[in-house]
């Protein structure tokens, strides 16, 4: 039963983490930081999830969560099951199972429908987008929608469309462009991935739904980071800015965009030059780096 209650009680503190990550503007300051601990919630989440009927169910052996599964394969392999476990047992063990599965099938169908959406986006690109001299390393669209985004996957495309080349002024389009880039280079789209299985394998959890926001929103501040590093706040604030008064905007599925979210929040952050709060984010990446060993220290020690 102890194995267990450490499974719930690391459950309970992934929530309270999620709620303190939640409710925090520091994360805002740091946005890779935060992004790092949202992480190590999910998966000491999914983890914990999987844990908890299975240490339940394991209870009688009196050992590590994992190598109560294996002596339990080994028990129902010769034919002999140790006295007290029952049906029951046998259930909350297919739980956790359970539960694990459909987090492991949620991703690859997750990771499966991204892959066939960039392949679909890729492909008509390759039909109707050009090569532009003045926007070298990016594809255009003749469309009048301002769009600008990045088509992730192995070979990543940069994408804008006329319209906002129409939009925006030479510093604005080179600092979008290189904002669209980040989110390439760093795969922010797999960044994504696990909270967007994760609200489609828990879709009754607003927290979850809320979590995947908030990551989404740091993406975003993340890139729109290593676009200031080399061309400043003012020409980042005013494509934001151009792009939060355009009437129209095109955000294709499966892709990363500019205007993909919260652009008046995004250029009061890049108006304000607070420095990433060292102490606190090493203090969180600690919290997290606790919180996420837990599930792992339950099943294995």
């Amino acid at each position: 039963m102890a194995y267990a209650l450490h499974f719930a009680a690391t459950i309970l503190a992934c929530w309270l983490t999620a709620q303190v990550l939640a409710a925090a503007r520091w994360t805002w300051r740091a946005p890779r930081v935060a992004i790092l601990c949202w992480q190590a919630v999910g998966l000491a989440l999914g983890l914990s999830a999987m844990g908890l009927p299975m240490a339940l169910g394991l209870d009688v052996y009196d050992r590590a969560t994992g190598w109560a599964l294996v002596a339990l394969v080994s028990d129902l392999a010769h034919g002999t099951l140790p006295a007290g476990v029952g049906a029951v047992h046998l259930s909350l063990v297919g739980v956790g199972l359970g539960i694990g599965a459909v987090l492991l099938t949620t991703t690859v169908r997750s990771l499966h429908g991204a892959v066939r959406a960039q392949r679909r986006h890729r492909e008509l690109l390759h039909l109707v987008a050009r090569r532009d001299p003045t926007v070298p390393g990016a594809l255009v669209l003749d469309h009048p929608s301002a769009a600008a985004y990045c088509l992730p996957g192995v070979r990543p495309r940069v994408v804008v469309s006329a319209g906002t080349l129409d939009l925006l002024d030479p510093a604005e389009l080179a600092a979008v462009l290189t904002h669209e880039r980040a989110h390439a280079q760093e795969r922010h789209d797999l960044v994504l991935l696990p909270f967007t299985a994760l609200c489609r394998a828990l879709p009754w959890f607003r927290w979850v739904r809320e979590a995947h926001a908030r990551v989404a929103l740091l993406v975003e501040m993340r890139a729109d980071d290593k676009a200031r590093e080399l061309h400043a706040d003012a020409p980042l604030a005013g494509a934001l800015r151009r792009f939060a008064a355009a009437e129209h905007r095109v955000q294709p599925a499966g892709t990363l965009g500019l205007g993909d979210r919260d652009l008046d929040v995004r250029v009061q952050r890049l108006l304000v030059a607070d420095r990433p709060p060292r102490v606190l984010g090493a203090m969180a990446l600690a919290v997290a780096g606790t919180l996420v060993s837990l599930p792992f220290a339950l099943f294995l020690s």
